[in-house]
């Protein structure tokens, strides 16, 4: 009888150990998938940057190129998310003026934590936008371990209220350039849809770690 437990004692620690081993691996693995797809990126930024700034300076825009935004990283620790600005200079304030102004768009920005028709956003930032490519210089987040290439797209600080329970889920893993937000449909999905979605890839990805 008492060999038989020690057996099965010796069994399970084998399968616990075999799981440990199984998780290095999948994480080592993710890791240098996004430090491949990273390099590859960057590679592209510097011909994509190149072209953003002559655009920038046809169009007379003098503002800089790249905007610079803290997000909410794993296990909560906050980082400097890099974008090409698609918006005007002083964005947050001129979109404060403008809920305040428009009740209708106050509501949908509360719903959906976006505008279709955002005031704010350059002649140049629309056409980035709607190509995803402001989200380009993100390969160097990629890179330097902040985030990955897949994952829930990262949160903004102010946005960890509203996220209520979901936020202890979501900030198990590393956020992504590209997430399951992007792939259902963008501003079409609610905030609370968003998060759904989040927490069950962040559960799907918990059973390969």
């Amino acid at each position: 009888m008492d060999a038989n437990i020690q057996n099965t004692k010796a069994l399970a620690k084998i399968e616990i150990n075999d799981m440990e081993i199984k998780k290095k691996i999948y994480k080592i693995f993710k890791r240098i998938v996004d430090i491949l797809g990273a390099l590859f990126g960057c590679i592209i930024l510097i011909p994509l940057t190149i072209g953003i700034f002559i655009a920038n300076v046809i169009s007379k825009d003098n503002g800089p190129i790249f905007y610079v935004q803290k997000r909410i990283g794993k296990n909560g620790k906050k980082f400097k998310m890099i974008k090409y600005r698609s918006m005007v200079v002083n964005a947050d304030q001129k979109l404060r003026r403008y809920l305040l102004d428009n009740p209708e768009a106050n509501e949908e920005f509360v719903k959906y934590r976006k505008l279709k028709e955002d005031p704010r956003i350059t002649p140049i930032g629309d056409f980035i936008r709607k190509t995803s490519l402001d989200e380009f210089p993100q390969f160097i987040n990629v890179l330097k371990g902040d985030m990955s290439l897949v994952g829930p797209r990262p949160y903004l600080p102010r946005e960890k209220r509203a996220m209520g329970k979901a936020y202890k889920e979501i900030i198990k893993v590393k956020p992504g350039l590209t997430g399951p937000w992007q792939v259902a449909g963008r501003s079409e999905i609610s905030l609370n849809e968003r998060l759904k979605m989040d927490v069950e890839y962040v559960e799907n990805e918990n059973m390969k770690n």
